[in-house]
């Protein structure tokens, strides 16, 4: 198509250009919200909202599970699906 479809969807140049940028943002998002810095950075601040008396233990249980699991994935620690059989 080259040049003629170029020509074509010049109209749409500045939605495309809009979907470039909104896909860049949210990839850096997702790259700082699995960082592993930054997760043991908000289990610290987790830890220490629980020892000043800000939250309550099943609270800080609930946020560490999801802090915990954010960081398994930043890791890449997934455990792998089994089929059921044993090796």
């Amino acid at each position: 198509m080259g040049l003629l479809g170029e020509v074509l969807l010049l109209p749409f140049a500045p939605v495309r250009g809009s979907a470039w940028v909104i896909g860049q943002v949210l990839q850096e998002a997702e790259r700082l919200y699995y960082d592993p810095a930054t997760v043991r950075a908000e289990l610290a601040a987790l830890e220490e909202q629980l020892t000043s008396g800000e939250i309550e233990e099943d609270e800080f249980d609930r946020r560490e599970d999801e802090l915990l699991d954010r960081l398994e994935i930043a890791l890449g620690h997934t455990a792998p699906e089994s089929d059921g059989t044993a090796l």
